[in-house]
């Protein structure tokens, strides 16, 4: 989940209205879901826990300490996933919350990824449905790539982000590509977040309506990393370069984002 400063190149600002379906397109054959349909921690066929950055602080200079198996910042109720970020001290760190990953238990190359979500909200809060590569065989972030379905940043809460990066678009040379869509009742309803992944574009929706598309250029893995399976991550973070560019509101803990399901698709 990199930093966002600014959308350019092909980029654009898109505005929406959305109502949620939360329903799966016909077409797709289910290949890998979880439903949320039982209680406790998350299952440990589907999901690993993401803890390892919490020596050097993710990368983004993000407040947060990621749990392992803590049903206070993770669990199942029967209905829905929970991820809460909580103001809670963890060693030198004032906050804890919760990032899973599909890694080496579910990984695709191509196909629709889908996840049904209410975001969690608050001013210093940065939730992400997103996806990196599982064998990085073109080299360390952004060489790979990285494919974020939906960042939102609690600052800006009528507003939902999909990006991609790769080694010719990212945000360290200011070259990114993505989009920003207006969707006001983000932090309050449920609404599906989804790709449509084939060997020649990127296709990002918000429930039915698709609000940007990258392509690929031909020109190889600088602009298109694309080509090597993936695997999909969940969590919240706290603070950091993007989320925490207006502070962090500690009235607004516990922050909650909650999952209906994710769905893995193919043709």
């Amino acid at each position: 989940m990199k930093i966002i400063t600014q959308l350019m190149g092909v980029a654009f600002i898109a505005f929406f209205f959305y109502s949620c379906s939360c329903s799966s397109d016909e077409e797709w054959e289910l290949v890998w879901s979880d439903e949320f349909d039982y209680t406790g921690l998350p299952d440990e066929n589907k999901w690993n826990y993401d803890t390892v950055g919490n020596s050097y602080g993710w990368g983004n200079n993000e407040l947060q300490f990621y749990t392992s198996r803590d049903e206070e910042n993770v669990y199942v109720d029967g209905s829905y996933l929970n991820i809460n970020a909580l103001k809670e001290r963890v060693g030198d760190f004032n906050y804890t919350s919760a990032r899973l990953t599909t890694k080496e238990k579910g990984d695709w190359l191509y196909g629709r990824i889908e996840v049904c979500a209410k975001v969690a909200g608050g001013r210093g809060i940065w939730p992400a449905i997103w996806m990196l590569p599982t064998d990085w065989e073109y080299g360390g972030w952004p060489d790979s790539g990285e494919i974020d379905i939906m960042e939102h940043v609690g600052y800006e809460p009528d507003s939902i982000y999909t990006t991609v990066h790769t080694e010719a678009f990212n945000h360290s040379i200011g070259t990114q590509i993505g989009n920003a869509t207006y969707v006001p009742g983000c932090e309050d309803e449920f609404y599906v977040y989804a790709i449509e992944w084939y060997p020649e574009k990127i296709d990002f929706f918000i429930d039915k309506d698709k609000v940007f598309t990258f392509k690929n250029t031909r020109k190889g893995s600088g602009e298109w990393p694309f080509d090597k399976r993936f695997h999909l991550l969940l969590n919240v973070a706290v603070g950091g370069n993007w989320g925490g560019q207006h502070g962090v509101d500690d009235s607004i803990f516990p922050s909650n984002m909650l999952v209906d399901y994710v769905r893995v698709f193919k043709k």
